[in-house]
């Protein structure tokens, strides 16, 4: 997981050359009434949980990234309206204080722990294929490389990888099945920004896990997450 974390950032900064290339040192052709913007993405973001049970924080590493494909497709004369459709891929970590975990028969529990109880980590890990929609609203003509712009949609993704991990003094348990987990997901998104630098917000729609996930107090798991970060777009 750590090799992939750093080959992805490795495309990250050269993602981020690239954008300077193509929007600072190679202008649009005087007239080209048909171009097109922001094809590639790739964004970071710190991951904040919502909707848990009482008692449930985030504790350690919470964060993601997650980067791919649009197909820009103007929908006005002026081609500062479009949709953008695509695919791509997001990977997260959620450090926080609720443990998993499950017994010989394969039904699991969900132990909230208490801030008395010493841990050294506590996550969940996913790996998510995702089929991003945009709206897009741009301040770009074919001549201008810098612009503001406000993109909202929606992310329809399947967790085709998810490691739900605890490790204490004493022990360490992972498990990468866990039945009451929803691996299909919808996301809602939005970003906004000028030139380079641009926030972006991701929220879950669907909880990660379904109501037959309680925990040992008879609450329900639920669990969405609120994405706060940048995001960088490259021709």
């Amino acid at each position: 997981m750590f090799r992939i974390l750093k080959f992805i950032y490795f495309l990250f900064i050269m993602f981020f050359a690239s954008e300077s290339i193509a929007q600072d040192t190679i202008p649009k052709t005087k007239g080209d009434l048909k171009y097109r913007e922001d094809q590639f993405y790739i964004g970071v973001t710190y991951n904040i949980i919502a909707d848990v049970p009482s008692g449930v924080n985030s504790d350690g590493l919470t964060g993601g990234i997650n980067f791919g494909f649009l197909r820009d497709m103007p929908i006005n004369k002026n081609r500062n309206i479009a949709i953008a459709v695509g695919a791509g891929m997001a990977f997260d970590q959620y450090g926080q204080n609720i443990f998993i975990d499950k017994d010989s028969e394969g039904n699991t529990s969900y132990t909230v722990l208490d801030s008395d109880i010493s841990y050294d980590s506590n996550n969940i890990k996913t790996g998510i294929i995702e089929l991003p929609i945009e709206l897009r609203w741009r301040s770009s003509t074919p001549t201008i490389n810098k612009f503001w712009r406000a993109y909202a949609g929606f992310r329809l993704g399947y967790a085709f990888w998810n490691r739900f991990s605890y490790k204490d003094s004493s022990k360490s348990i992972a498990h990468t099945s866990v039945k009451e987990y929803d691996k299909l997901r919808l996301n809602a998104t939005m970003s906004l920004g000028f030139n380079k630098f641009n926030f972006f917000v991701n929220y879950s729609l669907n909880p990660f896990f379904n109501e037959e996930a309680l925990t040992t107090d008879g609450e329900q798991v639920n669990f969405k997450t609120l994405k706060l970060g940048l995001i960088f777009y490259i021709l």
